[in-house]
């Protein structure tokens, strides 16, 4: 599902009570409070759904598959997401 079709979809449940804009602007609102708590080490938790958490990955030296050559890969933050039990409810 692409982001103008969850907003479609925000819409419909609304029965139309709540515009596209609207619905785009709660959407970007949420995408940004989960990012700016991630960005300062938090955990984000939506009890049902799941967690987002950051997750540190330290630098390490890969390896060129086309040359076999070894290269520094530098530390770097990654988001880990675990399911809630209610969305491993829904899915089995």
């Amino acid at each position: 599902m692409s982001k103008s079709q969850l907003i479609d979809a925000i819409t419909t449940a609304g029965n139309g009570s709540i515009s596209a804009a609207a619905a785009d602007r709660a959407l970007e609102a949420v995408l940004g409070t989960i990012t700016s708590s991630l960005r300062a080490g938090k955990k984000f938790t939506i009890v049902g759904f799941g967690s987002f958490e950051p997750v540190q990955r330290s630098a390490r030296v890969g390896r060129n598959p086309r040359t076999g050559e070894t290269i520094p890969i530098e530390a770097s933050t990654g988001v880990r997401f675990s399911a809630g039990k209610g969305l491993k409810d829904a899915l089995n």
